[in-house]
Formats: structure tokens, C-alpha cells, sequence
């Protein structure tokens, strides 16, 4: 059997990002000329736009701004994006240029494809950047500041890893909490 490798496991469950499009929208008439859009100004301030391919959440405010939120991947991101200005540009919405994105946070699962001990981490992780009060979370809350990310550790092994704002930095996180815990004897 080959050697297990966390950081292969590695998968992107979601990435939000945010970008400024145009100066300002009227959402009502946006939301009436374009399909499938929900406005509902009680419940949220935007639109909600959802794409099917690539999978992706638009949220579209009045102010020109837009938060993408679902995409599995940098490149489907970057498509929703152009897929948006593409939609507002066909309804005749000015939007300069090429609007660039920027990610706020990107959510990332892995495996250690082994259980873990999580009292034992507890007792042999660096304190105060853990949270660990199984009877409230089944899980380890783990604040790592190289890169500045935090990782939510669960006994079956599996992790997730939120807080990114490039995929390597998952990549660089669970090499981390790899190398910490085999130095614990843990893993």
C-alpha cells in the first residue's frame, strides 16, 4: 500500500471573492431584466444571481459591488466573473475595463487519512492559538499565523482549512499541522 499524503488530498470546497464592477446598480430593474435573478430587499440587500456552470453564487449590490461565493476553482472564478459583466453588459450596464476579483477567503478540506487523538493535541499544541471544547464543537480549532489560516481538526482525521487567500496556503497549512503532530508523536 502506498504512503498516505495529506496535502494530495487536498480539495476547495468554496472560495469567496469580491470585486467592483460598475459605480452604482439599480437593483430592482437589474433583478427584474435578468433571469433566474432574486431580489428581495427585506431579506438581503442584493441580488442573488445563481450560475449553474460554473456553479457559482453572484451577490450583486447596489454600490457596484460583488461577492462570488461557491467556486471550486480559481478558473471558475474567474469565468462566473466574466460570465456576470457579461450579463450586466448585455442588459446595456457600462462596466470598465476588465474587473478584477480578489479573494477573501478560501475553504479548503484535506485528510490525514488516519484518526486522530484530539484531547492528546490538545494538551500538546501551542495553547493559546487552540480552542478545544468538544462538549460545544466536535472539533479542534487550531489559528496557525504562518500562513494565517485556521484549520478545524476532527478526530476521523479530516480537516478543514479556512481563511486563505491563495490555494497554496492550504497546501502550507496542512504541512504544518503534519509536521507538528508527527513531532508529538501524534500521527
Amino acid at each position: 500500500m502506498s504512503e498516505h499524503r495529506p496535502e494530495e488530498s487536498l480539495k476547495i470546497e468554496n472560495i469567496v471573492a469580491s470585486a467592483k464592477v460598475t459605480d452604482s446598480l439599480d437593483l430592482p430593474s437589474l433583478a427584474s431584466r435578468l433571469k433566474d435573478a432574486e431580489y428581495n430587499k427585506k431579506r438581503f440587500p442584493g441580488v442573488v444571481l445563481r450560475m449553474q456552470d460554473p456553479k457559482i453564487a453572484a451577490l450583486v449590490f447596489g454600490s457596484g459591488k460583488v461577492v462570488l461565493t461557491g467556486a471550486k476553482s480559481i478558473d471558475s472564478l474567474s469565468r462566473g466573473l466574466q460570465i456576470l459583466t457579461d450579463h450586466l453588459r448585455a442588459l446595456g450596464i457600462e462596466i470598465p475595463g476588465n474587473p478584477e476579483y480578489k479573494i477573501q477567503n478560501i475553504v479548503t478540506s484535506a485528510d490525514l487519512g488516519t484518526p486522530i487523538n484530539l484531547n492528546k493535541i490538545a494538551v500538546g499544541f501551542n495553547l493559546d492559538r487552540i480552542e478545544y471544547e468538544p462538549e460545544q464543537f466536535p472539533g479542534l480549532v487550531y489559528r496557525l499565523d504562518d500562513p494565517k489560516v485556521v484549520a478545524l481538526l476532527f478526530g476521523s482525521g479530516k480537516l478543514i482549512i479556512t481563511g486563505g487567500k491563495v490555494p497554496d496556503d492550504a497546501r502550507r497549512a496542512v504541512e504544518r499541522i503534519v509536521s507538528e503532530l508527527s513531532s508529538l508523536g501524534l500521527l
